[in-house]
């Protein structure tokens, strides 16, 4: 698999507090990535190490195969466009004049991309609105806006729509997809918004005090959160051969537990356990959300 980032143990440090400790992530090219982490677990001290906003204490990070201790790695955060906690908006300008600022800034030589840019995040039609007149909405796809100048293919966005109500949420939501389906560009997205964060991320990664917990696959994250029915019985081996009998899918956790999946009889099934003499002795339903996946990973009732 091609990553675009990689980070192998970096840990980073302000005197004796530790923001990151033997961090490692990988975030593969066209992918939706989401860092979830609850606040404080370190999430923008990384994403400011990877901008090159910061220097990391120890460890290293590749970014499009230029490890940071390389010469070579400002070529590569070049194409980078990242909206990092507030978009930055001159508020006394237009869109296109915020636009224009900002390709200046990066020594782009052209200014005819910017109607098609501002088009494309749904801006094509403000005038001569000023940004600070704006809704937070479209503020919000302003800074995407300004991410996209130099034609990055990798967008790094904090908490893209904290704040946002619903129609705002829809609107930058498709506008991602949008942008890493037509145009290829990868996404790092961090934000506590779990359930939102769900309907797009392709790969997750779990950051808790400084290290990541848990990276995982968007489809092996679904089949962790399938709604199931945990069942304690007194022998996993005859409650596998009852649930082959039945055709009914399930996993062994241990030699006295299992998840079943889908609906169940529970009458039939207590019925071929007695033929396989294998006792039933407890069984719940679970409906485990993103939200209590990641709080049973590092525990904790915190807003992540």
């Amino acid at each position: 698999m091609e990553y675009i980032l990689s980070a192998e143990n970096l840990s980073k440090s302000y005197g004796k507090f530790c923001a990151l400790s033997g961090l490692s992530l990988h975030l593969p090219k066209g992918a939706i990535y989401g860092l979830v982490g609850k606040n404080g677990a370190g999430k923008t001290t990384f994403i400011r190490i990877i901008c090159g906003l910061q220097a990391p204490t120890s460890g290293e990070y590749t970014l499009y195969g230029k490890k940071n201790s390389e010469k070579e790695i400002y070529v590569s955060r070049k194409r980078i466009g990242a909206v990092i906690e507030t978009p930055a908006i001159y508020a006394d300008m237009t869109a296109e004049e915020n636009l224009r600022e900002k390709c200046l800034m990066l020594g782009v030589p052209s200014f005819t991309e910017i109607p098609e840019i501002l088009k494309l995040v749904g801006l094509g039609n403000t005038g001569r609105k000023k940004a600070g007149k704006f809704s937070l909405g479209m503020k919000q796809r302003l800074g995407i806006a300004l991410a996209l100048a130099g034609n990055p293919d990798f967008i790094i966005l904090d908490e893209p729509i904290n704040g946002l109500d619903p129609q705002g949420i829809v609107e930058i939501r498709e506008l991602i997809l949008k942008l890493n389906r037509e145009r290829g560009i990868s996404f790092l997205i961090l934000s506590h918004i779990l359930d939102e964060l769900s309907r797009i991320a392709t790969h997750y990664g779990f950051i808790d005090n400084g290290r990541l917990v848990k990276e995982i696959g968007k489809n092996e994250l679904l089949g962790a959160c399938r709604k199931c029915t945990e069942v304690r019985v007194s022998d996993t081996k005859a409650l596998a051969r009852a649930l082959d009998a039945l055709e009914i899918e399930y996993e062994i956790i241990s030699e006295t537990s299992a998840k079943i999946y889908g609906e169940i009889n529970v009458s039939r099934l207590v019925f071929s356990l007695a033929e396989e003499n294998c006792e039933l002795i407890s069984a719940r339903e679970k409906n485990e959300t993103l939200e209590t996946y990641f709080l049973n990973l590092v525990g904790g009732s915190e807003n992540a």
